[in-house]
């Protein structure tokens, strides 16, 4: 009986569940273009995504849809096109950089940030932009016109509702419990604001999908250049997909146990195997149309704790 290989894997999982283009470009952009000076030529951003699956024309779809949408700006160069970070969607980006590399563990320090829209305050139109750019931060809606994070990132919200228009029109404040009162525990807020279930589920998922993958990675001697690129994309394509659908609870307000923090050590392992690979694949593709095209900057080796020890 013929041994499952790394390459038997990626042709499953692309046979299995074909990632979206769009969002796989979002995915490399962030993963792979931003340690490499942030901007790509169209010519290489489709010879990266071509072993992918995705096609020349869903390449250009793609771009430009995200360009429309706000997420990349276009220049061009003679017949040549290039794309990079716009400057309003960059901080999204980073703190979505963030979230994915670094290692889970926040500790809770007993408060929450809560967001108050009293009736009146903000239109309709303004209050459903906020309610859906804060609960992709991870808030939760406690209320009519209340939302609340136990741990919240100050940066995203203060970005979201800038560019909602509901700065200065809401109520921010940070709350704690009021001692000797006799309330029900805060931590039991979490249980009344988030149903974790389907969050955990997505995780036990992710992790029966690349355990085995990392079985093999363990046991082949090295992964060609272009499989540990196209591994790695799938990783973090995947694992995205999971932070971008966790509110990032405190260690405190969680399950115990938590099946995100086994996930973590599951794209960790696989990233540390593949990622020296895969730059090389990179810097080959970026370098075919760029001569001058940047190696990975020195951010990309802090992710995952550090991928300069192995």
């Amino acid at each position: 009986m013929k041994q499952l290989t790394s390459p038997d894997w990626i042709a499953h999982s692309l046979a299995a569940d074909p990632p979206r283009s769009k969002s796989l470009v979002m995915t490399v952009m962030g993963d792979t273009i931003a340690p490499h000076g942030g901007a790509i030529w169209l010519g290489s951003l489709i010879e990266l995504l071509a072993p992918l699956g995705v096609t020349d024309r869903l390449v250009r779809t793609s771009v430009f849809r995200l360009v429309q949408e706000g997420w990349l700006t276009a220049s061009r160069e003679g017949r040549r096109s290039r794309y990079g970070f716009d400057p309003k969607s960059l901080p999204r980006f980073q703190r979505a950089d963030r979230r994915i590399y670094a290692p889970p563990g926040l500790h809770w320090d007993g408060h929450w940030t809560l967001v108050l829209a009293p009736n009146g305050s903000i239109d309709g139109d303004v209050r459903t932009a906020v309610r859906k750019e804060l609960e992709w931060e991870g808030f939760a809606m406690l209320g009519p016109g209340v939302l609340a994070h136990p741990a919240a990132d100050t940066e995203g919200l203060l970005d979201a509702l800038h560019r909602t228009g509901a700065a200065g029109r809401v109520f921010v404040l940070t709350s704690s419990e009021l001692p000797g009162a006799g309330s029900r525990p805060l931590q039991e807020l979490a249980q009344d604001g988030w149903d974790l279930t389907a969050v955990a589920r997505s995780y036990v998922g992710f992790i029966g999908q690349f355990t085995p993958l990392l079985a093999l990675l363990r046991e082949e001697a090295q992964v060609a250049p272009e499989a540990a690129f196209v591994i790695r994309s799938l990783l973090i394509h995947a694992y995205r997909r999971l932070q971008l659908h966790d509110p990032m609870l405190p260690i405190e307000l969680l399950p115990d146990p938590w099946p995100g923090s086994d996930a973590y050590e599951v794209a960790r392992a696989i990233y540390l195997l593949v990622h020296a690979q895969a730059e090389v694949h990179v810097d080959a593709v970026l370098r075919r149309e760029d001569e001058s095209a940047p190696s990975a900057d020195e951010a990309f080796y802090l992710r995952f704790g550090g991928l300069r020890s192995v």
